[in-house]
């Protein structure tokens, strides 16, 4: 989706309400993290956990839908891009409501105290292979330190007894982690396939789990039309943060 030209910066992307710097970060801004962080559910939330923020896309888009009585954690790994997360979250409106941390949150999670009402991840799902040009982008892309199951045992430990686990995955990842959920006491609540264009096959998956138990609401949503535009509802989803040409 275009940006007006008059707001642009460079080394970022501008959302409606923030810029997120990504130069330092492994993985770029993208439609899955934007796809996420207007998608994830939040009623009665009160604590958001962002695991692998990266530049803190996410963590931002959910600050910005939420009030002032919402905080927002965020955690990641890689150095670089846990301070320009930090440094993202200090020059939004919500630097008050946002704490990054920078820390293996596998790690993190067994020394935390707290309980969240929403855990959001866009994680990583390829497993290891072909070397990446460097070794931030293959822990960002690659399974091969967070892999689901270790995401699932955060998840577990730091969820509320009401709260969701939203994620994002290609759509050929979905049945095996809604399998390991389901034997880690998750249950599958929401489902939305997401697919480019309407004659196309979904590409990628969002889920939300909770503990609770409960009927699956499942739902598709098209990006764009048959003439190439983007959908009413790719447009109604993303409205609050793109840019609109």
């Amino acid at each position: 989706m275009s940006q007006k030209k008059s707001v642009l910066r460079r080394n970022g992307f501008t959302f409606k309400q923030f810029f997120v710097a990504h130069d330092r970060c492994a993985m770029k801004v993208g439609t899955d993290g934007v796809l996420l962080g207007s998608w994830a559910p939040l009623a009665n939330v009160k604590r958001i956990l962002d695991i692998g923020t990266g530049s803190g896309l996410i963590a931002l888009m959910l600050a910005q839908r939420t009030g002032i009585v919402v905080q927002v954690d965020a955690v990641e790994l890689d150095t670089d891009a846990a301070q320009q997360a930090k440094d993202n979250a200090q020059a939004s409106p919500w630097a008050a409501r946002i704490n990054v941390y920078q820390d293996d949150v596998i790690n993190w999670a067994a020394e935390c105290d707290r309980h969240y009402q929403l855990i959001v991840s866009n994680p990583p799902y390829f497993a290891p292979g072909v070397a990446c040009a460097s070794s931030a982008r293959e822990k960002a892309r690659y399974t091969g330190h967070l892999d689901h199951e270790a995401l699932l045992i955060c998840a577990g430990r730091l969820l509320s007894d009401e709260g969701f686990l939203a994620v994002i995955l290609p759509e050929n990842s979905a049945e095996q982690l809604i399998a390991m959920a389901k034997c880690r006491g998750l249950h599958l609540r929401l489902r939305t396939d997401v697919a480019e264009k309407e004659n196309k096959l979904p590409t990628r998956v969002m889920l939300a789990f909770s503990p609770c138990a409960g009927n699956t609401f499942s739902d598709r949503l098209i990006i764009r039309d048959s003439n190439n535009h983007y959908s009413t509802a790719w447009r109604g989803l993303t409205q609050d943060f793109y840019l609109l040409s």
